[in-house]
């Protein structure tokens, strides 16, 4: 089955991605403590009170199978394959926060590169990126990976602070990305 093929640890040299459990939320705790502005263009905030709350509905399943991001043995994030569809082979990749020293350092691209050569060769054909409309950052990022935004989707969810989020919906295919590989 693709789930028992997707959802296992993940390593390139020091990168490595390890299943999120409650040993590690201390740690992400402080990592996500780092930059406590930015959770205002997420839907959810991992920061301050509300660190408790999100950290536990990611690791209670649902759709979820989250990994805490490590650089050697220190805990720089966190990511999550999101609403699989095993008989569609499609995935999302998100609820992804690296901590400000990580970003800009080609860190994200090499962990992201990671998981799309694993899910592709797990079986999926399909990954979707769901970005905030106003998360420019993370719309250039799945650019340079090739991915196309097929959409914007229009009041799409709203976030822990009640906005109103216009979703941009980015997806890239197996044979898309195999070409870029060749």
């Amino acid at each position: 089955m693709i789930c028992d093929r997707l959802y296992v640890e993940l390593a390139d040299g020091d990168l490595r991605l390890v299943k999120l459990a409650e040993a590690h939320r201390e740690a992400l705790r402080a990592v996500c403590a780092a930059d406590d502005d930015i959770w205002a263009i997420y839907s959810s905030s991992f920061g301050g009170e509300h660190f408790d709350r999100s950290f536990d509905a990611l690791v209670g399943g649902g759709g979820r199978m989250p990994y805490a991001i490590f650089d050697g043995d220190t805990l720089v994030g966190m990511t999550a394959w999101l609403r699989p569809d095993w008989s569609a082979e499609t995935v999302e990749i998100g609820n992804s926060y690296l901590h400000p020293n990580a970003r800009g350092t080609g860190f994200n691209g090499r962990l992201k590169r990671l998981m799309i050569d694993h899910a592709f060769t797990a079986g999926i054909r399909r990954i979707e990126f769901r970005i905030d409309e106003r998360n420019k950052r993370s719309q250039a990022a799945v650019a340079k990976l090739g991915c196309t935004k097929e959409a914007t989707l229009r009041s799409e969810r709203i976030t822990w602070t009640g906005h109103v989020r216009d979703t941009a919906l980015w997806s890239l295919l197996a044979d898309e990305w195999a070409s870029r590989r060749a």
